[in-house]
């Protein structure tokens, strides 16, 4: 059976063997494609690291209209070198143009918001869509020149690594290099400015300066990103490593670092896909690999991903119905005499008391069970000895904060058990010992020791 004729607009996908692709991602597949693949992911490690005092800065949608304020630039560049006779599409002649223009919307952008009432996200926006609509125009214009080599120069917007020579190359991955040794040597005074501007001002910082060095390399990184990425999805790159960063760590020092790691493995991945699939756009695939390390960062990182905060969120409502439980057992077990013994208490009326379901009281029994803090017999509990002192602590804690409340806060009596309930639970043992001082110092009864309390 003959293979059906394909279009000429064929878009299907031809997959690369194994081989193709570790003689890819191990640079041995041709000199040309071994040096964009790794120009790209220097790009992408310098708008890692220099994305993430954007980030801090504030200024992460300054990048968008930077980026989209390049075309203008770049089709105005093409246009003077035609006239001069010089070859339009040499990055050396279009870069400056990209950044001459991307400098002057920046201008105008904080021109706007120091001279008017409107907001920066309105500034940047107005800023955003003239440029880009002039570049727009500029390039309608270019298309239509009679000069013959002005093919590809739209690939800026989408960006191509394959009409990428080895000069281009070298070019993009030495201004990458630049903005990464300049982001490191001003690690302190970046992390200074971004923090806290007005101390910095006060030490006798040149803030001014500093904040425009800072969004000078945000300019390098943004035009040389231009053919790799494009203008349109350059911004992501400064964006989203540092974004995805910053769930893994709170210091700045592991933050550029885990963000240049980011940028850097989104762009060799993207590269490699575009040198092993065609017909795809590496500058999406960059976008996405980072995308989807965003995703990982914010759903699994250990201490600000969404599974670590709701493991966190559902520990605590555990520990809450756990000491409620263990408080409603102690209450029953002081009104009878055989206190000290552990009176049993049925299961089903705490889970009247508390509006529990069946199951949740079942489950937070035996969660007390497994801790030895509590004995169940049948549908009936009762504490331990461990269980009687940690539902004394619980209680005791609870006296004092409810003590603290009426004296310090001027709560209520009448109103202090609700908003002693919300607090109660998460005092550390340090915090109970300064509630135990304050109640001291101000020569105040405090809440009395039952015994076995620790």
């Amino acid at each position: 059976m003959h293979r059906a004729q394909t279009s000429i607009t064929d878009v299907s996908i031809e997959w690369p063997s194994v081989q193709d692709v570790f003689q890819t991602m191990t640079f041995q597949a041709g000199y040309n494609t071994s040096v964009v693949l790794a120009g790209t992911t220097l790009l992408g490690v310098a708008a890692g690291i220099v994305g993430a005092f954007a980030l801090l800065r504030k200024r992460a949608l300054m990048g968008d209209a930077l980026s989209h304020a390049t075309l203008p630039g770049i089709a105005m560049a093409f246009i003077v070198a035609t006239l001069f006779g010089v070859a339009g599409k040499s990055l050396l002649i279009l870069l400056p143009g990209a950044a001459i223009t991307g400098v002057l919307a920046i201008v105008a952008t904080q021109f706007i918001i120091r001279q008017t009432r409107l907001s920066e996200d309105t500034a940047i926006g107005v800023s955003l869509s003239v440029f880009f609509g002039a570049g727009v125009v500029l390039l309608s214009y270019v298309q239509n020149m009679s000069s013959g080599d002005q093919a590809g120069l739209a690939t800026f917007i989408y960006g191509q690594t394959a009409a990428m020579n080895v000069r281009d190359v070298f070019l993009m991955g030495t201004i990458a290099l630049i903005a990464i040794i300049a982001a490191v040597a001003l690690l302190k005074e970046f992390a200074l400015v971004c923090f806290d501007e007005d101390f910095a001002a006060v030490q006798g910082w040149p803030v001014t300066f500093i904040d425009l060095v800072m969004m000078t390399l945000v300019v390098l990184v943004t035009v040389v990103g231009l053919q790799a990425v494009g203008l349109i999805l350059v911004v992501a790159m400064l964006i989203i490593p540092p974004a995805a960063a910053r769930f893994w760590t709170e210091r700045l020092g592991r933050m550029t670092i885990i963000a240049g790691i980011i940028g850097g493995a989104s762009g060799y991945i993207g590269a490699s896909a575009s040198a092993l699939l065609p017909r795809l756009p590496a500058g999406s695939v960059i976008v996405l690999a980072a995308g989807v390390v965003f995703f990982l960062s914010l759903t699994f990182a250990p201490r600000r991903g969404v599974v670590a905060n709701l493991s966190r969120a559902a520990r605590l409502r555990l520990k809450i119905a756990q000491d409620h439980m263990l408080l409603e057992i102690l209450h029953k077990d002081l009104q009878h005499s055989e206190a000290t013994e552990g009176a049993s208490v049925s299961i089903g009326s705490i889970r009247k008391r508390r509006s529990w379901s069946l199951i949740e009281a079942t489950l937070i029994a035996y969660s007390l069970q497994r801790r030895g803090l509590l004995r169940k017999s049948g549908n009936a509990v009762s504490l331990t000895e461990e269980g009687q002192d940690a539902a004394t602590r619980v209680a005791r804690t609870r006296r004092l904060w409810e003590q603290y409340l009426v004296q310090y806060a001027d709560v209520a009596p009448s109103h202090v058990d609700w908003s002693a309930d919300l607090v109660e639970h998460v005092l550390s043992p340090e915090m109970v010992t300064r509630l135990e001082r304050s109640l001291e110092r101000a020569k105040r009864p405090a809440a009395p020791v039952a015994e076995g309390a620790a």
